[in-house]
Parts: structure tokens; sequence; C-alpha cells
């Protein structure tokens, strides 16, 4: 048996790698290519859509509105998360249920349906939400919720965290030095897993864009979607930006995934 292993998993392999790297090949050339149309193969190969596409002061603005979008969100989901789930985890158990169901909601509803909601509800509040960036960095933290939630609620379920409160107590630390000076540090690992993908998320988020703010805050996802109905080849250079920026964004979560941690002392379990 063991020896008819490699006569399928090699092809199985190549499949897989040819379904993943190919188009993103393809969006490559056709960025490079002068035409591509008419042959197999691009005619030739210039840098002419790139240098048009990026010389757009919209190319920058859209760039930077879409970075600040998605720090603000990382910060915001990071102050609501990460006590919410330090709390549910040591002192109040009977919340990780509910808290694990509201991270799986977020998946269950559509864009159009989250964004048409968040406008009734913001609508009707004496805040200044509505036609802002504030209402959109509030449904990228509630579509963002489940990735802050996992990685945090993850790494915490494997540190121990009672040995560590009590350690911290001992010494005469309060509650928000425990938390701070103690908890963090240790879960450091999920909280930068969380914050990369929260990011990478809502950097390429586009509906709730579209839909919540449209041109009043033009983001790098909605410049592109502009370019795929004038310019395709433009378009592909953007596509590849981003695919760029997303693969830059993984390999940090695999490094930082992959660090060896400290092993801790103590026995019991948090």
């Amino acid at each position: 048996m063991s020896a008819g292993v490699p006569t399928w998993r090699a092809p199985v392999i190549g499949c897989f790698l040819a379904f993943m790297t190919v188009p993103v090949a393809a969006t490559a050339l056709f960025s490079f290519a002068t035409r591509w149309d008419r042959t197999l193969w691009p005619e030739g190969f210039t840098l002419a859509w790139w240098a048009k596409v990026t010389s757009r002061s919209a190319f920058t603005d859209t760039l930077l509105n879409s970075f600040w979008v998605a720090a603000v969100s990382v910060l915001v989901s990071l102050a609501i998360v990460v006590p919410a789930a330090y709390l549910a985890h040591t002192r109040l158990p009977r919340a990780k249920p509910w808290l694990e169901l509201f991270s799986i909601v977020p998946f269950s509803l559509p864009g159009v349906v989250l964004a048409l909601g968040l406008i009734r509800l913001y609508s009707k509040l004496p805040l200044p939400l509505v036609n802002t960036p504030n209402i959109l960095i509030a449904a990228y933290v509630i579509v963002a919720l489940p990735f802050m939630y996992r990685a945090v609620m993850t790494t915490l379920e494997s540190v121990d965290t009672r040995t560590l409160i009590e350690a911290a107590q001992s010494l005469g630390a309060g509650p928000i030095q425990i938390f701070g000076w103690v908890i963090v540090p240790n879960i450091a690992v999920g909280i930068v897993n969380g914050s990369l993908l929260v990011f990478s998320a809502v950097f390429a988020e586009f509906v709730l864009a579209n839909l919540l703010i449209g041109t009043r805050l033009k983001t790098f996802p909605i410049y592109l979607v502009e370019f795929t109905r004038s310019d395709a080849r433009q378009a592909s250079a953007l596509a590849l930006m981003s695919f760029v920026i997303a693969w830059v964004i993984s390999l940090a979560i695999l490094w930082t995934a992959a660090r060896p941690r400290k092993p801790q002392r103590g026995g019991g379990h948090g």
C-alpha cells in the first residue's frame, strides 16, 4: 500500500498548486502584457499599466484610506474582544457559549443584510455614524469579530491563566495590572494573529465599503472595482498588489504561529 501512495500524491498536490497559482500568474502576466487577446501568450510586456494606475492621486488616497480603516478596526476589535474574552475565560465561564454564538453570527449574515441593518439601527441614534467612516468601522468590527475572538480565546485556553493570576495576586497586583502586565504578554501570539487576520479581512472588503459610504471614503477595493469596468490591465495590477499585501500578512501570521513559545511554570489550567 505504501508503495502506491506516491503515485496519486504527486498529481493531487500538482493539481492543487496549479489551481492556486495559475490564476495569480495569469493576472500578473496580464498586468504586464501589451496585448493578450489574439494569441495564447502575451505579445509583449510593458510597465505602462502599472505606471498609469499608480500615478493617479486616487491610488495613494485609497490605499491610505484602506490602511487607516483597517488599522482603526483592529484597534477597536482589540479594545472590545480581548477584555471580553479574558473575563469570559477566567471569571464568567457561563458567558463563553454566548460569545461563541455571537462570534459565529457574522458568518451567516450577508453583507447587504448587515449594511441595511446597520443603517436602520444607527440612523435612529444620536451619534455621527451614518454616511461617515465611523459606521464602516463599526461594521468591520462586527464582521471581524470571529477572527479576533477565536485567535484570542484559543491562546487563552492554552495558557495557565489561573496560576498566572494567583502568582500576580500574591505579589500584590490588582486586576488591571494582572490583565495588562501578565495576561496580555502571555497571549501576545493570539493578539498578533487576530490583528493580522482582521487587518487582511478589512483591507480587502468591498461590499460593506461600497454600500455604507461608497465614494465618500473610497477604499482600495472600490478603486480596484472601478478599473474592472474601464481597463482590465490596470485592474489586474491593482489585484496583484492586493494579493501581495494579503500574502505578506499570511506569511506574518505563519511566522508568528511558528515562533517557539517559552514553557510555562505552574500546574493547573484556567
